[in-house]
Order: C-alpha cells, then structure tokens, then sequence
C-alpha cells in the first residue's frame, strides 16, 4: 500500500466490541453509541481503526474518522480529534481527559449532551469546520 493510498474503511463489528465488554457496562456504551449517531447520522461505524468502535465519513482526512469510543476499566471513554477536549472541557474538568480522550465512570450517568457537543466539534475539526 501506498502511503498516500487510504485504509478501506470495513463497516461493522461495534456490536460485538459492545457485546465483548461486561455486562454492567453494556447499557453507557450503547447510550455513547446513540448519541454519537443522533449528531453524524449515516456515519460509517467501523472497529478496523485501534480494535475500538469508530465513525467515518469518506473523502476527509485519517480516512475520515472523527469519533471513537471505548471500555478501559473502569471507564467508558469518548476518543475525539485533537483539540476538541482543550477547546470544549475547561479547567476545573468534572471528568478525566487527555488531548484527545475523555473520560466517563462506569458507575456514574453518561452526559449525552457532551457527547454530542464533543462529537459535533471532532466532526468539524475533521471537515476543516471550526
């Protein structure tokens, strides 16, 4: 492969990944699922990018791949592109981040209204958007 030639993007297997976590984590890592789909509508989901769901729209940059999301125990955690977190979650942070990870314990409620947000501005980072 070439290294301007683009990775095929192979939809599917969020299922499974969701189904391989436990039990008790299922139910937050479909709530982040759905809501990353209620902001980018017909992205393609994919595990084929870090053995983590992730959602791509083709003919942007990284294969166009905006927004993943994971189970590290004891975390769900939302993985965006950079500088999403820096630009969108303030100091003091209510939640764990890194550049480009934030995250979510498994025992608490999962904020979908900063999913999305976080979602939304990893989509337009993608697009060139600000």
């Amino acid at each position: 492969m070439k290294s301007n030639d683009k990775k095929h993007i192979e939809p599917g297997g969020v299922e499974e990944y969701i189904a391989s976590c436990p039990q008790d984590v299922r139910e937050n890592l479909n709530v982040v699922r759905a809501a990353i789909q209620q902001v980018a509508p017909g992205a393609v989901e994919t595990v084929s990018y870090f053995q983590i769901p992730g959602y791509s729209y083709e003919g942007y940059d990284y294969n166009g791949m905006f927004v993943w999301f994971s189970y590290k125990k004891p975390y769900v955690r939302l993985h965006v592109r950079p500088p999403v977190i820096d630009n969108h979650l303030k100091e003091p942070a209510e939640y764990p981040k890194t550049a480009s990870i934030v995250s979510f314990h498994v025992d608490n409620e999962i904020p979908v209204g900063l999913v999305q947000k976080l979602t939304s501005a990893s989509l337009a980072v993608m697009k060139g958007t600000p």
